[in-house]
């Protein structure tokens, strides 16, 4: 008897270099794909060239060897399971908590975050190996190809793939290891930002031109926002030629057209100095303000930004220039040539302003305006800047960063007890943070989180701003120098330095304001190798299973992990728990529309029960509306998975209602 086609998440068989992408072409555009799956690039043409792009024949790429490995990595499904931190999880603190932060390999939880993440997270930071030669980077790669397999499933020469293969086994740090490390890490991360997303990336002079071009590939060139120089030291040890102050923080938008344009908040200092006076009447008493010339020299005449204003003496002004009519027109059309000034505004917005009394004269003998004959006006004008208003649009940042130095980051690790050097400033991510302009409930990601500090970040922006944003941080567990202070004082991995500062930022801030009741919690996750044999022989999984891996002899916490691995490809999120369901005395887990059957022992009571209540006019359970039955296929005999599949397909014709049935490896 045969079983249904089986669903082997962890298969990679079929994988190349372009898979993904192709499936995406047939999905959106089938119409360019013959009856033998044969693409048609002419027809592809018919449809950019009908929506008025043109195509374009100048191109440029970064190629480089391994370039076509790391295509291949950025399209392979993940090779491990995903495990949950129960102990940690259900403190009071975390148990509620939306904050994660992921041990492992951050190549494998983004290809596990794909399924319930993609087009969700608004903002990525990363501080990436620099590939300096002194810290530490080399490639590591423990995936097993032969050069004829590579070969194939990248579409390369032999040679190739044996020269490719060297280096991801050898701990290579070249430009093209840190290429291929880089490049499937950057695809992935594209895939979850939303559309309106961007991603910051620090880099220094080392691979920041090589980047530059790598994520003009991904992201796309148009996408490209800017290139901030961050300052990040002001002194420094004597060099050969030049002593480096300053790195990179390149930025990419998903969607430059839909993305949010940069804006920074109003700084104390600025209040201080600038909107230090308060409005004494009207409808915005007490309200501060600065104040701003009407006339600024700098800027280039444009139509209709020169005019006279009556001054309240009855006089006239008007900027300096040879356009001079010596009538006021009531129409107030001057047209300036290259040599006049001009105001800042049209006449229309200066009378709008003017009725909402934002405007201001101020009697003064240094006045660069002219009055009607000529001479040097009594009146100097000027207009109201709320503080108020400005706070709500903000100020377009510049892409110099002076601020911030890493010297901050390690005062403020002294301050948490935790002995750490090469972390970037909290304040540095916050600004960060505060620029992109994200909303209340947007998502914060960092996949090479080392110490945390954009959690620290985005908790403290929590705090500042009332607002509920959420981080997911990821950490390879990197072992500490044995030499180090932080290995003396007890933390064995770079992980473990992550977990404790999140901990200790959370309970500084809670020392801040005990009434404070954001979200300073998280929970914790894992990759761990599949099991042992699991996937052996898994290619004869058409017929009978029985001879094959037996899933009973996976504990309940080995199948918790398959659960956790699975939710998340089905779109759950991690942070998502799922609800035991009891089908007759046995017990099935659900999320939404999906329902999951992983134990052994599902009997014909436990299908009759599954229909009662999957019949929403006779049921027991009401919510219970489930579209998509999971079967652990190695749990699942043959036999069970039919009659399971029949009795859903029968149920269907009879209710119209879509049920699929999935077996999984």
């Amino acid at each position: 008897m045969k079983t249904i086609k089986p669903e082997i998440l962890a298969d990679n068989s079929e994988v190349t270099i372009n898979s993904q992408q192709v499936e995406t072409l047939k999905k959106h555009f089938p119409q360019c794909f013959d009856k033998d799956g044969n693409f048609i690039a002419e027809k592809l043409n018919e449809i950019v060239a009908d929506s008025g792009t043109a195509l374009s024949k100048e191109s440029y790429g970064l190629n480089w060897l391994g370039k076509s490995y790391a295509r291949l990595l950025a399209n392979e499904n993940p090779l491990t399971l995903l495990a949950e931190d129960k102990t940690h999880n259900q403190k009071p603190e975390n148990k509620d908590s939306q904050n994660l932060l992921i041990k492992g390999d951050n190549l494998e939880v983004l290809k596990h975050l794909k399924g319930a993440y993609s087009e969700s997270i608004k903002m990525i930071y990363i501080d990436p190996p620099y590939n300096t030669g002194s810290d530490g980077f080399v490639y590591q790669d423990d995936r097993k190809f032969t050069p004829e397999q590579l070969a194939e499933l990248a579409g390369i020469e032999t040679e190739e793939a044996k020269r490719i293969l060297e280096f991801t086994q050898s701990k290579a740090n070249s430009h093209s290891a840190w290429l291929t490390f880089m490049y499937p890490r950057l695809y992935i991360a594209r895939e979850l930002l939303k559309d309106d997303g961007v991603i910051f990336i620090s880099i220094d002079e080392n691979e920041a031109s090589q980047l530059k071009i790598l994520c003009d590939e991904i992201f796309g060139e148009s996408n490209f926002i800017t290139t901030f120089s961050r300052v990040m030291k002001s002194g420094g040890a004597k060099a050969k030629f030049v002593t480096p102050n300053v790195e990179f923080i390149h930025v990419y938008a998903k969607n430059i057209e839909r993305a949010k344009h940069f804006r920074t908040s109003i700084s104390e200092d600025q209040i201080r100095n600038y909107y230090n006076k308060v409005e004494t009447s009207g409808p915005r008493t007490g309200e501060k303000y600065g104040e701003e010339r009407l006339f600024l020299s700098s800027l280039t005449p444009r139509p209709n930004q020169r005019y006279w204003i009556e001054c309240p003496d009855g006089s006239f002004a008007i900027p300096p220039g040879k356009n001079f009519p010596m009538e006021v027109v009531e129409s107030q059309k001057v047209l300036p040539t290259s040599e006049d000034g001009c105001w800042r505004w049209t006449y229309e917005t200066y009378k709008e302003a003017f009725l909402e009394k934002r405007i201001l004269f101020k009697e003064t003998d240094t006045s660069p305006l002219l009055n009607e004959k000529r001479e040097r006006s009594k009146y100097n004008i000027y207009f109201k800047l709320w503080l108020k208003d400005q706070q709500e649009k903000g100020k377009t940042p510049g892409n110099l960063i002076t601020k911030w130095e890493n010297r901050h980051s390690s005062a403020e690790l002294k301050d948490l007890g935790i002995p750490f050097e090469f972390a970037k400033p909290s304040m540095l991510i916050k600004y960060l943070i505060e620029i992109a302009r994200v909303s209340s409930n947007d998502m914060i990601l960092d996949f090479f989180s080392g110490s945390a500090t954009t959690a620290q970040a985005v908790m403290q922006f929590n705090f500042d701003e009332s607002s509920n944003l959420k981080f997911i941080l990821i950490q390879i567990p990197e072992p500490t120098s044995p030499q180090s202070e932080a290995r003396k004082v007890g933390y064995k991995t770079i992980f473990d330095i992550s977990k404790s500062r999140i901990k200790k930022a959370a309970e500084k801030i809670r020392a801040e304001n005990r009434d404070y009741n954001g979200d300073l919690g998280f929970k914790i996750f894992e990759t761990l190798p599949i099991f042992e044999g699991y996937l052996d022989n898994i290619e004869t999984l058409q017929g009978d299973i029985q001879d094959l891996f037996d899933g009973a002899t996976l504990s309940d916490e080995q199948l918790e992990h398959l659960l956790t691995t699975w939710k998340v490809y089905d779109g759950t999120p991690l942070t998502q728990p799922l609800v035991e369901t009891d089908l007759a005395g046995y017990t099935a887990f659900r999320h939404d529309k999906v329902l999951y059957l992983m134990h052994q022992g599902f009997k014909t009571e436990s299908l009759k029960e599954f229909l009662s209540k999957l019949d929403t006019t006779t049921g027991t359970d009401k919510d219970f509306d489930v579209e998509k039955i999971v079967l652990f296929g190695y749990n699942f005999n043959s036999k069970n998975q039919l009659e399971i599949n029949e009795a859903v397909r029968q149920y269907q014709n009879r209710k119209e209602k879509n049920v699929s049935v999935v077996v999984r490896y």
